[in-house]
This record gives structure tokens, C-alpha cells and sequence, in this order.
């Protein structure tokens, strides 16, 4: 009987998990997605295809997300002429979306209203998603970015050439 209810208990964590940590894999293609941002419009993950992308989930009242956005964003200021792209997916806990609109206006980050795919829900904020070129996922993990992180992990992609096909695969 103990063996049963252990089961049925792992069964029963094993469907409770969100899509996006049974799709979300490092080293495996990024499953496709459409981020509707703020101002409209919508943007689909293959369509990056040839660019580096960071999916940064954050929320409002996150202490680390807070402290981690100015960075980022910088970061994003400095570094997108070399084909990296941010975006800043505000959680649905988070204050309404029309409370953030000054914040908005003076981020370069674009932000993001609603993931529409596996992405959709993060277990925890602020959690960061790498995307390389070829459209890989190269990094997963909940966790604020220092500037150092943010050097150590997208400057050797960005570093990486764009080729042929990757190029051919945008939209």
C-alpha cells in the first residue's frame, strides 16, 4: 500500500510539472514560440534564428529582478549591434501592465506581455533563458544576472559567426 500512495504521489508531481521544464532543454533546438509584446507586436522565436536571444522573466516584486533590469538593459544597449536581443517577459503577477508604461519608455529591452508556447510559465523570477544563433538553447536556470554572468555567457556567442543557413532560416 505504501508503495502505491509513493507512486501515485511521484505520478502525480511528474504531471504537476509546467511544460516549460519538460520542452525547455539545454543543448536542444529552442522550441518555437510567439512573445506579444507591449507595444503590439508579435515576434516569433524562429524567426530570431541568426541572433543571440535572452528571455528574461521577471516580475515587479522580485527584489532580484528589480536590481537585475537596469543591468540587463544596459548590457542589451551595449551589446545589440552584434545581433543580441532581449526581452523582458513580465509575469502575470506582476502590477498591470498600463502601471509600467514609464518604465517601458526607457528601456531598450523589448517587453513582453504574453508568451505564447512552452515558455509560458517560469517556476521562478527572475529566471533566464539563452538563446544561441543556431537557435539552441544554451542556458536555463532561475537566477539574477551580474554583469559578469552576462559577459561569461553571451559574449562567446555573440562572438560566433552567423552562417549561411542560420541566416536563411529568419523571417
Amino acid at each position: 500500500m505504501k508503495r502505491i500512495i509513493t507512486a501515485i504521489g511521484f505520478s502525480m508531481l511528474l504531471l504537476a510539472q509546467p511544460a516549460a521544464a519538460t520542452k525547455v532543454k539545454v543543448g536542444k533546438l529552442a522550441p518555437d514560440a510567439t512573445l506579444n509584446l507591449v507595444n503590439g507586436q508579435k515576434v516569433t522565436l524562429s524567426s530570431l534564428r541568426g541572433q543571440v536571444v535572452v528571455l528574461n522573466f521577471w516580475a515587479t516584486w522580485c527584489v532580484p529582478c528589480r536590481a537585475e533590469l537596469p543591468t540587463i538593459d544596459a548590457y542589451y544597449r551595449a551589446q545589440r549591434r552584434f545581433g543580441l536581443r532581449i526581452f523582458a517577459v513580465t509575469t502575470e503577477d506582476s502590477v498591470p501592465l498600463s502601471a509600467m508604461t514609464n518604465l517601458f519608455s526607457v528601456m531598450a529591452i523589448e517587453p513582453v506581455k504574453r508568451v505564447r508556447g512552452p515558455y509560458a510559465e517560469a517556476d521562478a523570477v527572475p529566471t533566464n533563458i539563452i538563446i544561441d544563433r543556431a537557435g539552441v538553447v544554451r542556458y536555463f536556470a532561475a537566477g539574477a544576472f551580474s554583469l559578469d554572468d552576462l559577459n561569461r555567457l553571451l559574449v562567446p556567442l555573440l562572438r560566433e559567426p552567423v552562417s549561411v543557413q542560420t541566416a536563411s532560416t529568419r523571417n
